[in-house]
């Protein structure tokens, strides 16, 4: 692999899964795996049904899917805050990264194109679904192609498309937390649209934030997968954070520090008193 100093890492691995949890037994992880497996089969066999349907149908079957994801898993779903409706421009979101599932919970909220990287593309199942989805790929290995990216990244927003990516380039533990790389949000004020900041939040029943979604160190997805399958009482908070203007910052460098420190305040312990919305588990 091609390593630069623009390449992200995080210090975060194996050491931050350690704390304990409660499980469920390997019966019901099976079975919650089974249906995991089941609404992936689902998704794809409404991938041709998406590619036709209005764009109000479209976000109701994709929000169904995902939300039947965490409840395949037996994770809660909290919503603290409101993202608004479409308003004839796009939107940057900016989130922060923890695990795999703070995909499938944003779009659980409200489904919207991603950028992600390159090889996510070459996934077995959810490759063909995120790509269906619009996703801007980026390529962390060659710096040279990130012009292009931010210019397909901006043409998007113009074109009224709400994106999500992830300014910290790669996983946390959820304990810590990376800095806001500034590259992308270039295409917010190329595209002169607001930036948003959604926080992810993971907690057990007790109160108690744990590391276990997190998605670090050298696993696989399927690591990963099969130790929130074992988890019981899992709780995702999505903390969605009010808008950033364009003219509130002069250069991308300041709309990161904007967003990252919104984000901060969150993780910090700043938090509404009661979610929003609020999906309970199967």
């Amino acid at each position: 692999m091609n390593r630069h100093s623009w390449f992200p890492t995080s210090p975060c691995g194996p050491g931050c899964l350690r704390t304990a949890a409660p499980t469920v037994g390997r019966v019901w992880r099976a079975f919650r795996l089974a249906r995991a497996c089941c609404v992936l089969i689902a998704a794809l066999l409404l991938l041709p049904l998406l590619l036709i349907v209005r764009a109000s149908a479209r976000q109701s079957l994709l929000r169904w899917v995902f939300r039947a994801m965490l409840r395949a898993f037996g994770v809660r779903l909290m919503v603290f805050g409101e993202l608004p409706a479409a308003r004839g421009h796009g939107s940057l979101i900016a989130i922060n990264h923890v695990s795999w599932l703070d995909s499938v919970a944003v779009n659980a909220v409200r489904p919207m194109r991603s950028v992600a990287k390159r090889d996510i593309r070459d996934w077995p199942v959810l490759g063909r679904l995120v790509t269906a989805a619009g996703t801007v790929y980026l390529d962390r290995e060659r710096l040279r192609t990130l012009p292009a990216t931010v210019h397909e990244l901006a043409s998007a927003l113009r074109g009224g498309a709400m994106v999500n990516f992830c300014p910290e380039g790669t996983t946390w533990c959820g304990l810590a937390s990376g800095r806001f790389r500034p590259a992308l949000f270039q295409a917010a004020l190329d595209a002169k649209v607001p930036v948003r900041t959604i926080v992810f939040r993971y907690r057990l029943a007790d109160g108690r934030i744990t590391t276990w979604p997190a998605f670090v160190g050298n696993e696989t997805f399927i690591d990963a997968a099969r130790r929130v399958a074992r988890l019981r009482g899992l709780s995702v908070e999505v903390h969605i954070l009010p808008d950033i203007a364009p003219r509130r910052a002069t250069n991308r460098f300041a709309l990161a520090e904007l967003a990252e420190s919104a984000a901060r305040n969150v993780l910090d312990g700043e938090l509404p008193a009661d979610p929003v919305h609020v999906h309970a588990r199967v």
